[in-house]
């Protein structure tokens, strides 16, 4: 049997902190990413990421002096946005893992107008932008050597 991917502890401090990510909003009526179908997802997304994630959460648990999840909301915030500032490439694995999985729900692709499938077979038309912004990238020499 392997071992569960995350403590209950870190599970806890994971979905406070993945509330704080991205909030519920009633104006758009979206969930937060702490939703509970949200987050089940979160939990089974972890991969290869999971060391980096729990990394980051020990990080966040040390800065909290404990569990991120029992502080009171004005210091989580204190909290959150320290641990944001010291950044760090576990802190963006983690919020890799939420992104993805809030923007996979079928709530928030439709309170965007998407429909909520794959974008393959069907594709999803892409505002065509202006490609002269390209210009001096292609105007600059090569940043590679030829071979052969």
């Amino acid at each position: 049997m392997t071992a569960p991917a995350l403590s209950a502890v870190e599970a806890r401090d994971l979905r406070a902190l993945a509330a704080a990510i991205i909030p519920a909003s009633a104006a758009y009526g979206v969930p937060g990413a702490d939703d509970e179908k949200i987050f089940a997802d979160i939990l089974a997304s972890l991969g290869r990421d999971r060391d980096d994630i729990r990394t980051a959460l020990g990080r966040l648990a040390a800065l909290s002096r404990g569990s991120f999840a029992d502080l009171l909301p004005g210091r989580r915030t204190e909290v959150a946005s320290a641990l944001r500032s010291e950044g760090g490439s576990a802190l963006a694995a983690l919020v890799r893992v939420v992104l993805l999985c809030y923007y996979r729900d079928d709530r928030v692709m439709q309170s965007l107008g998407q429909e909520p499938r794959p974008p393959f077979p069907k594709g999803h038309v892409v505002e065509q932008g202006d490609w002269s912004l390209l210009d001096p990238v292609r105007a600059r020499p090569p940043i590679w050597r030829r071979v052969g």
